[in-house]
This record gives structure tokens, C-alpha cells and sequence, in this order.
């Protein structure tokens, strides 16, 4: 069975490493960020506005719904099961007080699915502010989804994909303060970007799969940046380091037993996410890739992570039609 990292990010641009990726911790680099931190940026209120977070159940997604709730904005948490959403829903209106937080179930892994609640929201007729595409998945196991698409490649690349692009016509009705948002990973700097989008090689890695798939999220939201740069939607990707998550136990328990203690909470891993989502759209770069609240290098010297712009545009025409095709 697909092992879900809804809010876990392989990441860090420092500290220890591990099977080629850093990683690293609340007390290092981000105590040293954490210096530049303007407790001002997190107060704002955002009563009004309206959220979509995917993955919302636990960790980092959980987290980031819930600090949004807090902050007065009316969020809609979009999770696999129905069970662990309806768990999250409740400890997230019991905790803030915020009766506006609302379950929609969708597996992001599938086009269908994700088609099906754009329909059901499309027909509220609300404007989308927020979308913080926060669902991952790391299986280090080749599995196919039942529409034949490489598991991590349907719910990082395909499903992120298709969401974002289902919920323009909602969030042009937010301009000009709409903002997509999303949690990529450190463990984009390790892959160049690639047309190999399911993994063809005999020996299939899933790490190795989950980092393409994060650098394709970092280059597909310079690509709507650009693309949409006239909607009044903003454009932000992001990784949070790495989180003490239930993905990063379940997909590496190995790893996450020998940091134990060192990772960094749920609550630190979505702090960004969060500061991203409050921040003056003039204070932000469209595109940018952003680190600890601030804006990060989206490549690291001597990494060939560079990317073409041919590649990019094939790689948006391949999803576009896998989108179109059910």
C-alpha cells in the first residue's frame, strides 16, 4: 500500500546528510534564520478569505489549516480519507474556535477525483485566495494507480497539476490577492528536471522519483508564474526542511529513528507555508522558491539542475493532455 507523505518534504540546504540529501534541523540553520524573523508577519487577520489545503490530515497540512483557521480565514481541508479528515476537522475548530473549516474528501492521486470536487466547489461559486497544493507521497515501491500513472508521479506532479489548474477560474475571482502555494522539497537540488515523468528505468527508486517530482513543482510554478502573470494570481513554491511527520516515519523509518529528536515539529515545517500565505503579494517574488521566510537559490553550484525551456514546455503539454485524457 502507497505510503502517504501528505506533509513531509525531503529538504535542507545544510546540516547532516543522508543517501545524497541534507537535511536539516530546527536548531540549526533555521535558529540562525529564525534572527530575521518579524513576529509582525504572522499576525495579520484573513477573515474572508478561503483556503484549499490538500493533505490537510496530519502533519504539515495540518499544521498550515490550522494556523490559517486561527487566523480568522474559512479553510477547506481536501483529504484522502474521510475518517482522518473529519478527526482533523473537529480538533481544528475545537482549537481555534473557527466553525468555517469545512472536508472535502478527494484522492489527489486521482485526475477523476480531483475532477469530481472541482465540480462539487466550482458550484459554490466562492473565490479561492489560497490553494497550498501540501499533498506528497514518497513509495519506494513501483505501483500504478488504477489510471495507470506512477503513484508518486500522480499525486506530486499529476495531481498537484491538475488541482492547480481546475481552481484558476476560482482564484481569478480572488485577484488580485489570489496565491497558490506549493510545499516542494530540499531534495529538488539533487535532480535535474526530466521528461521521464513515470520513472521508466528497470530499477525503480522512489527517493530518487520524489525529487524529480519536487524540481518539477519549483520549475511548473515559475512556468504559471509566466503563464499567468495577468491574472492577479501569485505563484510560490516552497520546502520546510525536514518535519518530525508521519510520512517521513512511515516512508523512512530508518531515517527518521537515527534524527530522532533533531527533525524539525510540524508547525515549524509549515511556519513558511503560513508566512507565504499572509505576506503583502509586493513583498513576494511570483516564481520564487522560498526557504525560512525568505527566497531561496532554486539550483546549487555544480548540481547540472539548470532546465531548458523546451523541457518545461513539454513537460506541461504531456501533463495537460494526461489531464484532458478522463
Amino acid at each position: 500500500m502507497a505510503l502517504e507523505v501528505e506533509e513531509d518534504k525531503i529538504g535542507g540546504i545544510g546540516g547532516s546528510g543522508i543517501g545524497g540529501v541534507t537535511v536539516d534541523t530546527w536548531g540549526g540553520e533555521k535558529e540562525e534564520h529564525s534572527i530575521k524573523f518579524k513576529p509582525e508577519d504572522m499576525q495579520a487577520r484573513i477573515e474572508g478569505k478561503n483556503c484549499i489545503i490538500t493533505g490537510a490530515n496530519s502533519g504539515i497540512g495540518y499544521a498550515t489549516a490550522e494556523g490559517l483557521a486561527s487566523r480568522g480565514a474559512t479553510v477547506y481541508l481536501v483529504c484522502r480519507n474521510k475518517e482522518r479528515g473529519e478527526a482533523a476537522l473537529s480538533k481544528i475548530q475545537t482549537v481555534t474556535g473557527n466553525k468555517n473549516v469545512h472536508l472535502e474528501v478527494c484522492d489527489i492521486s486521482s485526475i477523476s477525483d480531483i475532477k469530481s470536487f472541482a465540480s462539487r466547489f466550482s458550484s459554490k461559486d466562492v473565490p479561492v485566495h489560497i490553494l497550498v497544493n501540501n499533498a506528497g507521497l514518497l513509495e519506494n515501491k513501483r505501483i500504478f494507480t488504477s489510471e495507470g500513472h506512477e503513484i508518486n508521479f500522480a499525486v506530486n506532479v499529476l495531481g498537484t497539476y491538475t488541482m492547480t489548474e481546475l481552481m484558476l477560474p476560482l482564484m481569478e475571482k480572488a485577484a488580485p490577492d489570489a496565491r497558490v502555494i506549493t510545499v516542494s522539497s530540499g531534495g529538488m537540488y539533487t535532480a535535474p528536471l526530466t521528461e521521464d515523468l513515470q520513472f521508466s528505468s528497470n530499477k525503480f527508486n522512489g527517493v530518487e522519483q520524489y525529487a524529480r517530482n519536487k524540481r518539477i513543482q519549483v520549475v511548473l510554478t515559475e512556468k504559471w508564474a509566466e503563464l499567468y502573470k495577468d491574472r492577479g494570481i501569485g505563484f510560490y513554491s516552497m520546502h520546510p526542511g525536514w518535519a518530525d511527520t508521519p510520512g517521513v516515519a512511515n516512508s523512512m523509518p530508518g531515517f527518521s529513528n537515527a534524527l530522532s529528536g533533531k527533525l524539525r515539529t510540524s508547525e515549524e515545517g509549515a511556519d513558511t507555508v503560513i508566512w507565504l500565505a499572509l505576506q503583502p503579494k509586493e513583498k513576494l517574488t511570483s516564481g520564487g522558491f522560498y526557504f525560512d521566510r525568505a527566497e531561496a537559490p532554486k539550483h546549487l553550484p555544480f548540481t547540472a539542475t539548470t532546465v531548458s525551456d523546451n523541457a518545461i514546455d513539454s513537460i506541461v503539454r504531456t501533463l495537460s493532455g494526461l489531464q484532458s485524457s478522463l
